[in-house]
């Protein structure tokens, strides 16, 4: 896929905010202690837009506050406490930022990778229950705060081409865990949420997105067998796996929430700061997405299964 200038895998986020501006946005990123959202939430304060950061430890959220602070003299930034693997916490944190300013970018970025079983507070299988479930009950409860055209950003993943979602067995009750598939479920489920969410309010402009491979404590439940399980996946994916650096992986996530190019894409998947085409359409599996992902049918049952687990009506 040949890309513009200043886009593609190797874009960076100052490349891809050469002369935007946010004054006057409020941008809320989830897990915005470390890694990809905190990359994200310095991106788009640097550029004039106040911030609040969710995250579920007081102590990252402290000194991911102090961070931004000196990273970007005089931004205006505000910490919530938000476990997405619990549904109370999730609704104390949306009632937290409710009580604030409007929300004119909601980046959902939290998230868990390829962990052994374990179930949310709720019940829910792990990745499944914080990945989507989590998100889902979050974001609907965040609709009074979301700004008329606001954006709702999910992060998804290439995994996603790992497979669909088992809409009988959601939260692996009665099949074997296998933790790979169970994350490609729940990026599949980003998926469906994001282009769900956009039939049912298109006032809003919302996406999902690969970010890319990158090294960050997302990965802390990998070991060395579980890696070269990865490169092997990703060999039979159009080649290598080719790690970014953080600005890198944070660069189609702030691409998102600013391009006026992605209004004429409501509801699409994105990588390497770009629209991607469907699986076989594009010479790199990674910047593609499989056909279950835009399976219009599949994704409202989903958001039916979704709102009765979480009890979240929209």
């Amino acid at each position: 896929m040949k890309y513009a200038e200043g886009r593609g895998a190797e874009a960076t986020t100052t490349d891809v905010l050469d002369g935007v501006r946010m004054d006057g946005k409020h941008v809320l990123v989830t897990g915005g202690t470390g890694g990809l959202g905190l990359e994200t939430a310095r991106a788009l304060g640097s550029v004039g837009a106040s911030l609040t950061i969710t995250g579920r430890d007081q102590a990252k959220l402290d000194a991911a506050v102090a961070t931004l602070s000196e990273q970007v003299p005089g931004v205006a930034v505000r910490s919530v406490m938000l476990d997405l693997a619990s549904l109370a916490s999730v609704a104390d944190g949306a009632k937290a930022i409710l009580d604030g300013e409007s929300v004119d970018v909601q980046i959902n970025n939290a998230g868990v990778m390829m962990c052994p079983l374990g179930r949310t507070a709720d019940g829910f299988e792990m990745q499944t229950g914080t990945n989507h479930l989590g998100h889902f009950a979050f974001t609907g409860q965040m609709r009074g705060a979301l700004a008329d055209d606001a954006r709702v950003i999910t992060v998804s993943s290439a995994a996603h081409l790992g497979g669909s979602v088992d809409l009988e067995d959601l939260n692996w009750n009665s099949r074997e865990y296998d933790k790979f598939e169970a994350y490609s479920q729940s990026k599949t489920a980003n998926i469906w949420f994001a282009s769900e969410l956009q039939r049912r309010y298109p006032n809003l402009l919302c996406a999902s997105l690969h970010p890319g491979a990158i090294v960050t404590d997302l990965g802390r439940h990998l070991d060395e067998d579980d890696i070269a399980t990865m490169m092997e996946k990703s060999k039979d994916r159009g080649g290598p796996m080719v790690f970014k650096t953080v600005p890198q992986g944070a660069a189609t996530s702030v691409w998102a929430a600013t391009s006026p190019e992605l209004v004429d894409h409501p509801g699409a998947y994105l990588a390497d700061c770009h629209v991607v085409p469907l699986l076989g359409e594009s010479y790199d599996e990674r910047a593609a997405y499989a056909p279950w992902a835009m399976d219009a049918e599949s994704a409202a049952a989903l958001w039916a299964q979704s709102q009765e687990l979480t009890g979240i009506e929209y």
